[in-house]
């Protein structure tokens, strides 16, 4: 036996409930550190299903403007070669003038 334990009965028993005394301490602490874990992860959680749901909304809002801009070029496309058509007429006559 270590030479701590050969004590009386009294003191060892003393010793032993100190040691289930501290254990059980131990235990309450690392549960409440579970707890604590526990509530931080799901704020955590919590935080980050908000922040997805904006980053979706952000998303739609930018595939609609994507949409509407392209229905814009869409429309605006056959005016510009009209332009051009135009243009180069404009051109021609200009040199046939001069």
């Amino acid at each position: 036996m270590p030479a701590g334990l050969k004590l009386t009965h009294n003191r060892l028993s003393f010793y032993s409930m100190e040691r289930d005394g501290l254990g059980l301490v131990l235990a309450v602490i690392g549960t409440a550190c579970w707890a604590v874990c526990f509530f931080w992860m799901y704020r955590i959680s919590r935080k980050q299903t908000s922040l997805l749901a904006e980053i979706r909304a952000q998303g739609k809002r930018i595939e609609e403007l994507t949409k509407a801009q392209h229905d814009l070029i869409k429309d605006v496309h056959p005016q510009v070669g009209d332009i051009k058509e135009g243009v180069q007429e404009m051109i021609a006559a200009v040199k046939d003038e001069s």
